[in-house]
C-alpha cells in the first residue's frame, strides 16, 4: 500500500470555524439582536430546514449559502448577492480570528514532519474574498490550493480530486483528504484517497485522526498560536 505523503484539507469548516459557530460574533458585528441568527446547520439540524435539504442533495452547498447571504443581507436592510460580503461584514477585518487553533497546530505539525500540504475547496475565494488568503500567513505552508471558484469543478466531482492529485504530482492513494461534508469524503473515497470526515463539533479529535494516518501524535492545542 502506498505510504501517505500529503494532507489535503477542505477550507471552510475545516481550517476556519463555521459561520454556525460564530453567530454571536456575527450578530454583534452586524448590529443584530442576540439570537437573530437561529439556523445552526450541523450543530442543530432540526433548527435548519435548508441544511437538511442540502444534506438530502436537494440543494447544493452554494445554494445554501446564497440563500443565507440574501437572508442576512435583508436583516440589515441591504441586498447581498456575494457570500464574500456576508463573511467580510460578519467576521470583520481579521481573518486569523476565525481560523481554528486546532488547524494551526495540526498544519504546523504536518509541515514540520515533512507532510506535504494542499487545500481542495469548493468556495475559498468565492466565499471569503480574494484578499482573504493573502492575509493568512498560515496558507504559505500549503504547496497548492485548488479552488472551485476558478476551476468551476465542485467536489464530489471526481475531477476535483484528480486536479489536486495532479497539482501535487501524487497518486490519490498517497493523499489523506479531510472534509466536513460526508458527500465530499465519499467522493474522495471513490477517487482512491484515504479520508477523514471532519466533525466540526470535535475539531481536535478530527485533526488527531488525520495526523494519526501519518503516524503522528496529536499536538497540544495552544490558543495563542494564532
Amino acid at each position: 500500500m502506498t505510504k501517505p505523503t500529503a494532507l489535503v484539507l477542505d477550507f471552510g469548516g475545516v481550517v476556519t470555524k463555521t459561520l454556525f459557530e460564530t453567530h454571536a460574533l456575527s450578530e454583534q458585528a452586524l448590529g443584530l439582536p442576540p439570537g437573530t441568527l437561529a439556523w445552526r446547520g450541523p450543530f442543530d439540524p432540526a433548527s435548519d430546514a435548508l441544511w437538511r435539504a442540502m444534506q438530502a442533495d436537494e440543494i447544493s452547498e452554494r445554494d445554501y449559502w446564497k440563500a443565507r447571504t440574501s437572508e442576512v443581507g435583508r436583516l440589515v436592510g441591504e441586498d447581498w448577492t456575494d457570500m464574500s460580503t456576508f463573511v467580510r461584514r460578519a467576521r470583520g477585518a481579521d481573518p486569523e480570528a476565525v481560523i481554528r487553533p486546532e488547524a494551526v497546530q495540526a498544519i504546523h505539525t504536518a509541515h514540520e514532519n515533512g507532510i506535504r500540504l494542499a487545500i481542495l475547496s469548493n468556495e475559498l475565494d468565492l466565499f471569503y474574498g480574494e484578499d482573504f488568503r493573502q492575509r493568512l500567513p498560515l496558507l504559505s505552508l500549503f504547496e497548492t490550493i485548488v479552488d472551485a471558484t476558478y476551476t468551476g469543478i465542485l467536489k464530489p466531482d471526481p475531477r476535483a480530486y484528480a486536479a489536486v492529485c495532479e497539482a501535487l504530482a501524487l497518486p490519490a492513494e498517497a493523499c489523506v483528504f479531510v472534509d466536513d461534508q460526508k458527500r465530499n469524503v465519499d467522493g474522495a473515497i471513490a477517487a482512491g484517497m484515504r479520508t477523514v470526515w471532519f466533525d466540526v463539533a470535535e475539531p481536535a479529535r478530527s485533526y488527531a485522526e488525520a495526523l494519526a494516518v501519518f503516524g503522528l501524535p496529536s499536538p497540544e492545542i495552544s490558543h495563542e498560536s494564532i
